[in-house]
């Protein structure tokens, strides 16, 4: 019954309009920034290393490196402060925690894309 409950709250925030990606694909996410009261869309491109939970609290973990330096970005998957997302690349790989991206760099780095 109380599973039941949540169920039915948590339906009014989940989000229809995410695609699909898995982790090795490289996505596009349009985030909004909020700077004093100005707000702004801000494009944030990565590889996905993970995706973790489900229901209302699903994540992803969406990794770039920028100037040689690695970031890694934790966003909800049904957060309110998403624009939009792109699948841009789906990467074929073989684990679904891809953590050994971090040690790597260059062409090492590289995942193989899956043709269409």
């Amino acid at each position: 019954m109380k599973e039941k409950l949540i169920q039915l709250v948590e339906q009014n925030y989940l989000r229809n309009d995410i695609p699909a990606f898995k982790a090795g694909d490289t996505i596009g996410v349009y985030y909004k920034v909020i700077e004093g009261n100005k707000e702004r869309v801000q494009l944030f491109e990565g590889v996905v290393i993970r995706v973790n939970g489900g229901g209302i609290a699903k994540t992803f973990t969406i990794r770039k490196v920028t100037s040689g330096i690695g970031i890694e970005r934790i966003i909800p998957v049904n957060s309110p402060m998403i624009e939009k997302i792109d699948v841009l690349k789906v990467g074929k790989v073989r684990r679904s925690k891809l953590y050994y991206l971090r040690a790597l760099s260059g062409k090492k780095a590289r995942i193989k894309e899956l043709r269409k």
